[in-house]
């Protein structure tokens, strides 16, 4: 596993699971300035998600490498076979998901990767936090889309809903296309104008949208 001692449960959704949090411009964390949140999970328990607008250096192949992660002998295999890479796998997107434990990865993706410990997060997209999934994008079998995000955002019960009363977050239904967008310096504008909003009248907005 990508360094997380157990998996995530499967638990009824959440008013905010597959919402967009996007940070005002009173954020006083600079760790979420003009962030955009993508929730994973809400609930009475607390909240967590990822930012999905935060690039980082890493390559997907240089995790590989570094996780010493080989692909199972296949019979008729000759030399070099398990330091195969798939084309899809090289350009593999990771990304910062946020400050909470950074040395841990989730795998946020579309529906048509699935395994014993993938979750759903909304009827388009889903989580898998298990080393399977890296194997099979190593391989050409993972998710048509999908993005490595190392860390996450969380929140105790009830300081979401707390934040969010404060006017230090929007909330929108999120938009896979945008999830999955590479335009990192332009996705914030990007779920702003989604929202109708223009970034000028942010201060007056209230927490909803």
């Amino acid at each position: 596993m990508f360094g997380i001692e157990k998996k995530l449960s499967r638990r009824a959704r959440g008013c905010l699971d597959g919402h967009f949090l996007i940070a005002m411009p009173g954020m006083n964390d600079e760790r979420f300035e003009r962030a955009v949140v993508f929730v994973c999970a809400h609930s009475e328990d607390g909240a967590m998600g990822f930012i999905v607008n935060r690039p980082q250096p890493l390559q997907f192949e240089q995790l590989l490498d570094s996780l010493d992660l080989e692909s199972p002998k296949q019979a008729g295999d000759g030399p070099g076979a398990d330091e195969a890479i798939s084309e899809r796998a090289r350009d593999f997107p990771i990304q910062q998901g946020g400050p909470v434990d950074s040395g841990r990865g989730f795998v946020l993706h579309s529906d048509d990767y699935m395994s014993e410990s993938t979750i759903p997060v909304n009827d388009d997209l889903c989580l898998t936090a298990t080393v399977d999934i890296l194997r099979a994008i190593k391989e050409g079998r993972g998710p048509e889309r999908g993005i490595m995000l190392l860390g996450y955002a969380g929140w105790a019960p009830g300081q979401l809903e707390n934040e969010i009363a404060a006017n230090a977050w929007l909330s929108c239904p999120g938009r896979d296309d945008i999830v999955f967008d590479q335009d990192h310096s332009g996705k914030y504008n990007r779920v702003l104008a989604y929202m109708g909003i223009q970034p000028a009248m942010l201060s007056n907005q209230a927490g909803h949208a």
